[in-house]
């Protein structure tokens, strides 16, 4: 029976063709021969059952797993879903309110993550050192602080002045740490995290919006594939339906807007109209930048008094952000104005012109407050020049932000009781987009510039922003009214993308770029008090790795990149490549669009044809009528 078994084993494991040929070699009967070819073939099948129910059950086994690993990513998603910020807020409010509106919000939202990450890192790796090496504060604190940003807050950690040139160590043979390193380091990979932040936003919304925005708003998958059939409650129901109704409404604005033909005495009328309110508001500008000017030179004056602690002083420095930030407040009221004399057919275009006023004033206003820092601040007698910088930026965000919460009660609340008490025929207020985004770009701005001087100002913005966020929420639902035109707004979103890069985050790194490589350091304060430049630093840190071996790379790439001008050339040429080629699929794809218009406008006068004609034609039952 051994030697038996020991044959089929040995059978089983041969090929087809060899075991044929084994028993058919075998010195037995033919009888004997068909016994041992089934026990064979019944032990093959046995065995290949055995190992088919082992693959079935590690089969089943992955599958399990693989189903729990699906459910529990699902479930983790969901939890992230609702701890993401202001989610059910954000909803209803584009239920309510459109698109428009919402994309502010949404955008309010992006520059929070911005000024979060910015106080992290500053914090870590600039202000949590500092603490080891910090003196004693001896000023007294008197609460107009909060307001001016001096007096008690000039020897803390929220300014430049009071951060130490020297290398940190906490014991004698521990570690060192070199403060002008972290501080030039920390607030320059900030900005290039930024930069490619907002170029990698800006091509995915255009990409979303203008290179292929049916994929993503076609009307048909709206109406008919956008449902989520796992929504149970009411109250998601509800919201769903109203957001869901909205963007239709807003689709179905684009397709059915009415495009008018005027005479020539019109469209002349219509024109003299453009060209007058651009003269009135660039003028606007000019006289506001002339103001904010002079102003500046006083507010210097002010600082380089003998009795520059003096608390009358202090307070008289809080009013050239206070009249900024009027500026700021009041005229693109009159901006606004002039849009609705302009009479615009499509309210996109009225909130794109009024945009572009808007920035023209907010940017022009901050070119004359950079030109005075780096050209007079910089050059006066002043013990800390980057220190008085630093409180200037403090005054105008926290002014600007007092202003926005005012503009909420006295400018959208009282407009909706005038609107619904007094003078019913204007009604409540909409929402102004234009000068609420260009508000919250401004105030970012600041904030970019402040950081160098004021490393703990994206934490204050931070703050404001939330605040904000909550402010206008609550003002929108109280005080305004939807949109009287619904329109698709999704493409603003890149629009605001690209004011925040341009022109203010470049303008921001030209004035970072100036303070860094050709201002010279205050003396006797801050990180890189002795110094020539911010940038002699960095020099001085690569002649040091010259004598290691092991840090010849970084050499390397110091002498081939940030010292040669043809890297800035090459970098300045790809940049106007791509700004070119960027502008020029926006060309064509407003060239596509007016074509596949025309051809929409030719196909339904032909069906138009086609029905007056079938209408002249006699019915089927008259055809068949009988005498």
């Amino acid at each position: 029976f051994f030697e038996e078994a020991k044959l089929i084993g040995s059978l089983v494991s041969m090929s087809t063709r060899e075991r044929i040929k084994a028993i058919q070699k075998m010195p037995e009967t033919m009888k004997k021969k068909r016994e041992i070819r089934n026990k064979v073939l019944k032990e093959i099948t046995e065995k290949s059952r055995r190992h088919r129910n082992q693959c079935d059950c590690c089969a089943q086994c992955l599958q399990r797993v693989a189903v729990s690993y699906r459910r529990f990513r699902n479930t983790l998603s969901e939890y992230f879903h609702l701890l993401q910020l202001w989610q059910k807020t954000l909803k209803v409010i584009g239920g309510e309110f459109g698109t428009g509106v919402l994309s502010y919000f949404i955008f309010l939202k992006w520059l929070l993550t911005f000024n979060i990450f910015s106080f992290l890192i500053n914090f870590s790796f600039i202000t949590i050192p500092q603490f080891v090496a910090a003196t004693p504060n001896n000023l007294s604190f008197m609460g107009l602080e909060l307001l001016t940003g001096a007096g008690y807050f000039q020897e803390t950690v929220l300014y430049y002045g009071f951060y130490t040139n020297a290398t940190i160590r906490k014991t004698e043979k521990g570690a060192s740490y070199n403060m002008q390193l972290a501080y030039i380091f920390t607030v320059g990979i900030y900005f290039v995290i930024c930069l490619l932040s907002l170029v990698f936003s800006m091509a995915k919304s255009f990409r979303r919006n203008f290179i292929n925005p049916q994929m993503y708003s076609g009307q048909a998958s709206k109406l008919l594939c956008t449902w989520d059939f796992n929504i149970t409650n009411e109250k998601a129901v509800k919201l769903k339906q109203k957001n869901l109704s909205t963007q239709i409404k807003e689709a179905l604005f684009e397709v059915n807007r009415e495009v008018l033909n005027f005479s020539l005495k019109e469209r002349f009328v219509h024109i003299v109209i453009h060209l007058a309110a651009w003269v009135a508001s660039l003028g606007t500008a000019v006289a506001a930048c002339a103001g904010v000017y002079f102003l500046s030179i006083h507010n210097l004056e002010l600082f380089m008094n003998e009795h520059k602690n003096d608390l009358e002083n202090q307070a008289a420095m809080l009013v050239l952000p206070i009249v900024a930030s009027l500026l700021n407040a009041f005229i693109p009221f009159f901006y606004s104005w002039l849009g609705l004399l302009e009479k615009f057919q499509n309210p996109r275009h009225q909130i794109y012109v009024t945009i572009t006023r808007n920035i023209i004033l907010k940017i022009s206003i901050v070119g004359i407050l950079c030109y005075y820092w780096l050209n007079i601040v910089s050059a006066s007698e002043s013990h800390c020049w980057e220190t008085l910088v630093g409180q200037d930026i403090y005054r105008l965000v926290l002014v600007d932000f007092i202003f926005c919460l005012l503009g909420c009660l006295f400018g959208e609340f009282v407009r909706r009781i005038i609107g619904t008490t007094v003078c019913v025929n204007l009604g409540m207020p909409e929402f102004d987009i234009a000068r609420n985004v260009l508000d919250l770009i401004y105030a970012q701005t600041l904030t970019w510039i402040g950081i160098f001087f004021s490393p703990l100002l994206p934490g204050i913005q931070m703050i404001t922003f939330s605040i904000v966020f909550y402010v206008k929420k609550v003002s929108l639902m109280m005080n305004c009214q939807p949109p009287r035109k619904v329109w698709r707004a999704a493409q603003m979103t890149t629009l605001f993308i690209f004011l925040l890069f341009f022109p203010s985050f470049v303008g921001v790194l030209s004035v970072i770029g100036v303070t860094v490589w050709r201002l010279k350091p205050s003396k006797e304060c801050g990180p890189f008090r002795g110094l020539s430049s911010m940038y002699a630093a960095i020099s001085a840190w690569v002649e040091i790795l010259k004598n290691y071996s092991g840090s010849k790379w970084v050499v390397w790439i110091y002498q081939n990149f940030f010292e040669s001008a043809l890297f800035f050339f090459i970098l300045s040429t790809i940049l106007l490549i791509i700004t070119y080629l960027y502008w020029q699929i926006i060309e064509g794809r407003k060239t596509m669009v007016k074509l596949l218009r025309e051809q929409i406008m030719n196909v339904g006068k032909d069906k138009m044809f086609l029905l007056e004609k079938l209408r002249g034609l006699p019915t089927a039952r008259q055809n068949l009528s009988v005498p």
